[in-house]
């Protein structure tokens, strides 16, 4: 499969929203990106059940990070696997913000800064429009 035909299909499966932030990509001006849920650099391969559609300020944030720190109790646990894991799961959008129900989630937000002052303030407006957060429920599926 071509990567553009592959980057469609992810596209397509993330309901065209960051999988991580759930932010609609017709909101953004800078185009998604297709992001290694295990970097390359860890031996993540390219197929589709280690590739997930990131927003650029999740993707530039996560970088090659594979787990983080809890914040509530220190604990060094993996990421979110967009792949492996049910966003409805983990988070839960309350007002603007996004929160963690597990370690791993706790961990994602911070590492990812999913609550950084403009992504609040882009919630926000997204809110008042009506555009966030989105009907979707992220599966399991690879």
């Amino acid at each position: 499969m071509a990567l553009s035909t592959v980057a469609q299909a992810i596209r397509q499966r993330a309901q065209f929203c960051c999988e991580y932030c759930l932010l609609p990509s017709q909101v953004s001006i800078v185009p998604f990106e297709i992001d290694h849920i295990i970097a390359k650099k860890h031996g993540g391969a390219s197929e589709s059940s280690n590739l997930a559609l990131s927003c650029f300020y999740c993707n530039s944030a996560k970088g090659p990070n594979i787990a983080g720190i809890d914040p509530t109790n220190g604990a060094i646990v993996p990421l979110y696997h967009p792949r492996r894991d049910r966003w409805n799961e983990h988070f839960r959008i309350v007002g603007n913000n996004i929160t963690g129900q597990s370690p791993r989630a706790r961990a994602t937000i911070a590492v990812l800064e999913m609550n950084a002052e403009d992504m609040l303030l882009l919630r926000d407006s997204l809110i008042s429009e009506g555009l966030y957060p989105p009907n979707l429920d992220f599966g399991t599926s690879a």
